[in-house]
């Protein structure tokens, strides 16, 4: 009788109860700038908040290779390109660390998510990173935990409320 239920599985709730964990429906899809030792500094939550306010999270290489952390080898899904043709509504830039090669790379993505119009969220060390590559004051953002930049307006995010408001703009 297995076969007949219209489930693959068996609900583990008792009746009434919520039932399982159901992923947010995917609104748009933006890139993350990937980067050794990649972090979302004082907001650890912050891919796990994007993802619940219905973004996907496409790696782009800033490099010329893959990245490989703990011997799990991260492939990029996304290219520049893709911020070109509108395929990536928003660009998701961690701190990091980057070589001098990696960082032209980065500033022009960045550099193209900002011509485009995109949002560019930007994490820890990847604020004074995203502000200088889209000639932007970094002064007023110093502290800041994280900021999200559109157009000519910075806003910063003080916390994963904050992000998530921001991240629900995009699409």
């Amino acid at each position: 009788m297995f076969a007949q239920r219209k489930l693959p599985y068996q609900p583990r709730s008792t009746p009434g109860a919520r039932s399982g964990y159901r992923l947010a429906p995917i609104r748009a899809r933006a890139g993350l700038a990937m980067r050794r030792a990649m972090s979302f500094g004082a907001m650890p939550d912050a891919e796990a908040v994007l993802r619940a306010s219905g973004l996907s999270l496409a790696p782009v290489s800033v490099g010329d290779e893959g990245l490989s952390v703990g011997g799990t080898s991260i492939l990029a899904t996304a290219s520049p390109a893709d911020i070109d043709s509108g395929a990536l509504k928003a660009l998701v830039v961690p701190a990091g660390n980057v070589d001098e090669t990696s960082q032209a790379a980065l500033d022009d993505l960045i550099i193209r998510a900002g011509t485009k119009g995109a949002p560019v969220f930007a994490f820890g060390e990847g604020v004074a990173t995203t502000l200088r590559a889209l000639g932007k004051p970094t002064g007023p953002y110093r502290e800041s935990v994280a900021v999200v930049v559109t157009g000519d307006t910075v806003e910063s995010l003080a916390d994963t409320s904050a992000l998530a408001v921001a991240a629900g703009r995009v699409g």
